[in-house]
């Protein structure tokens, strides 16, 4: 075989010998365009779905081996140009260990849809990443781009595989892309028109963990993580996006090799310097992209105009409006998108007002830095919280949260780590562990513990800092029981 690095969408892939590792949304969608260009395709995983067997049957059909089965991917079969991995994959796992054993360049599916781009209609990327608020913001900033009447969809973590969209067939005038570190590790040469980083703080470091016995000089895990959420910035071509409260994310800004004429564009829930995007009493503003910004700066839309006034949920129209602008969007589409857009299910979703307490869904909080954005919202709060807490520490949110806490209930796996912390910074908040109970449905309990210790005028607010799958599904599962249990409580009660 030639050489796979100089793969592109108008290469023959003919003889390209290409195993796909994981059969996930992003994996078929990956192995679907690589048969359609004509390379031979082997898909591997170790599990399998009536929805999966489908559509490996529908691939087969077409000329792919697929093995969806226990032991599928402990080894790497003989001849192979190519592995395209799902962003999951720990570069541990042994199918992808033995790749780079043999030599084998390791893709990500966003690394694949960058190669596969039209050279003739080559969509710009505008690319968002960070610990906590991508999907927001690339929601957001998809509204946006539709009120300005451009051909734009949400892809990669979010929406549609972003491989699907670079081969539509009608072409897109632009994408909002979000990325997490793990698709970000395995892209090495995608060159965003503008990108932004919102945050930085700990989550993931069970993919990320310290390796036993490695030698002082290694990067640690948070260092790993950094890394790879600082290449997002490489070879950006207009803007790079930070978060001016975040020195970890400005300091990815001035280590990124950009394309030259690129700027730094900060974004702050303050009143803005010059270049920068921010707030002036109830409006957010331009200073970054209007030619008189030394001056003056542009009103973009008005804090009311905006689904929630929390402050992180302003951060991320902040960031999300200054990637717009720096695509050339009018201040008009801004203040339109922002005004149309509201977030998804359980992202600080009111679940009910009763006897005068608030209850407050963010389940999709699921690492310390958001819940603790949310915590910031309100105060007085019931914070519920506790889950798998993925290797995080709280010690630093209680200490920013403490005064704002009524009181805490806890339950799921991990909730001993978050008590030893509210032990040793906040020993006076009222703290109920409603896992030390195996009888009921938890999240009656939780509500019952919850409703006991709230007053009038105190929000009840579901941020649990940890994700959901030691007693739940996913993190909607979580909020729509608690959401349940709140209403059931409210009927019994009424």
């Amino acid at each position: 075989m030639g050489d796979i690095d100089a793969l592109s969408r108008t290469s023959d892939w003919s003889g390209v010998r290409v195993v796909v590792a994981g059969f996930g949304v992003s994996g078929y969608a990956a192995a679907d365009n690589l048969l359609f260009l004509g390379a031979q395709v082997t898909a591997l995983d170790e599990a399998t779905s009536p929805e999966k067997a489908e559509k490996a049957e529908l691939l087969e059909t077409l000329g792919a081996t697929v093995r969806l089965e226990v032991g599928a991917t402990a080894e790497l079969p003989a001849d192979v140009d190519l592995v395209v991995t799902s962003p999951g994959w720990k570069p541990s796992a042994p199918l992808l260990a033995q790749a780079t054993e043999r030599g084998i360049p390791v893709w990500g599916e966003v690394e694949l849809a960058w190669r596969l781009r039209d050279p003739e209609h080559a969509a710009p990327w505008l690319a968002v990443t960070g610990t906590n608020g991508k999907t927001t913001t690339v929601q957001m900033l998809t509204s946006i781009l539709l009120a300005a009447g451009l051909r734009a969809v949400a892809v990669g973590n979010v929406g549609l595989p972003i491989v699907e969209a670079v081969m539509d067939p009608e072409p897109y005038d632009v994408l909002a892309v979000e990325l997490s570190s793990f698709q970000l590790h395995y892209t090495h040469s995608m060159s965003a028109e503008s990108a932004a980083v919102l945050n930085f703080a700990e989550d993931h470091l069970d993919w990320y963990d310290d390796e036993p016995g490695a030698p002082d000089w290694t990067p640690t895990g948070m260092q790993r993580y950094a890394a790879d959420k600082a290449r997002i910035f490489e070879r950006v071509q207009r803007a790079c996006v930070y978060n001016l409260a975040d020195d970890a994310t400005e300091e990815m800004v001035l280590e990124a090799d950009v394309v030259e004429g690129a700027r730094a564009v900060g974004f702050t829930l303050g009143m803005p310097g010059t270049g920068n995007l921010g707030v002036v009493e109830d409006l957010l503003v331009d200073r970054a992209f209007i030619e008189e910004r030394a001056s003056s700066a542009a009103e973009l839309c008005t804090l009311d105009d905006l689904a929630s006034t929390a402050p992180h949920f302003v951060a991320n129209a902040l960031a999300a409006a200054a990637l717009a602008r720096a695509h050339g969007v009018s201040q008009q589409a801004v203040r339109d998108g922002l005004r149309a857009f509201r977030p998804d299910g359980h992202r600080i979703a009111l679940v009910a007002e009763s006897d005068g307490v608030t209850w407050v869904d963010d389940s999709k909080a699921t690492n310390p830095h958001a819940a603790q954005s949310s915590l910031g919202a309100y105060d007085p709060v019931v914070w519920v919280a506790g889950g798998l807490a993925k290797g995080a520490r709280f010690d630093d949110l209680v200490v920013a949260v403490r005064e704002r806490l009524r009181g805490v209930v806890l339950l799921g796996r991990d909730r001993q780590v978050i008590a030893d912390a509210l032990s040793r910074h906040a020993p006076d908040v009222p703290v109920i562990d409603v896992g030390a109970d195996e009888t009921g449905d938890p999240m009656e309990r939780v509500v019952d513990a919850a409703a006991g210790l709230a007053r009038s005028g105190d929000t009840v607010l579901l941020a649990p800092g940890c994700a959901s799958m030691d007693m739940f599904s996913n993190y909607g599962a979580r909020g729509d029981a608690f959401a349940a249990a709140v209403q059931a409580r409210i009927a019994h009660t009424d």
